[in-house]
């Protein structure tokens, strides 16, 4: 093969590798604590399913199961109010419909979208860690969930850095 080819033939792959949807990143590298967070969210689904808001409090304990670190569990309805969010109680009872991350993201309306259009998925974002003001790299694992007969969804994430 001639240099001209494989250079060609290198430029088409990485091309179609930027451009293509299916190429494009659905969620973070697969990794450990990708894996646990994804077991975290389907297991609090599952609970808020059977047991609706009476799961949140089980979800607000420090140190448990649950809330450890910078992981922990947030709870919207399919309006984008905030039904719990342990590491930022302030968020709770407000609307977060039409906020950006740093990098203007709408990623609160993305979020909703994952669990309205596919159920569950990965969502990436610039959100501070808990205790902190300036934004890190967030991938977040959401699922639609039932809370006493009204749609919503549950949603963990982790910092990748």
């Amino acid at each position: 093969m001639n240099s001209n080819a494989l250079f060609v033939g290198l430029a088409l792959t990485t091309f179609i590798a930027t451009a293509s949807p299916v190429f494009s990143q659905q969620g973070p590298p697969p990794s450990e604590r990708a894996k646990q967070v994804v077991a975290l969210v389907t297991k609090a689904a599952a609970l808020i399913d059977n047991n609706g808001k009476a799961a949140f409090e089980d979800f607000r304990r420090k140190d448990g199961d649950w809330f450890h670190g910078d992981t922990y569990l947030f709870v919207y309805d399919m309006n984008a109010n905030v039904l719990l969010n342990p590491a930022f109680p302030k968020r709770e009872g407000t609307n977060v419909s039409g906020q950006k991350d740093a990098k203007g993201k709408l990623f609160h309306n993305e979020i909703m979208s994952a669990a309205e259009t596919k159920g569950s998925g990965w969502v990436d974002y610039m959100f501070p860690k808990p205790g902190q003001t300036e934004p890190s790299q967030k991938w977040t694992f959401v699922k639609k969930v039932t809370i006493d007969g009204t749609p919503g969804l549950v949603a963990s994430g982790f910092y990748p850095e």
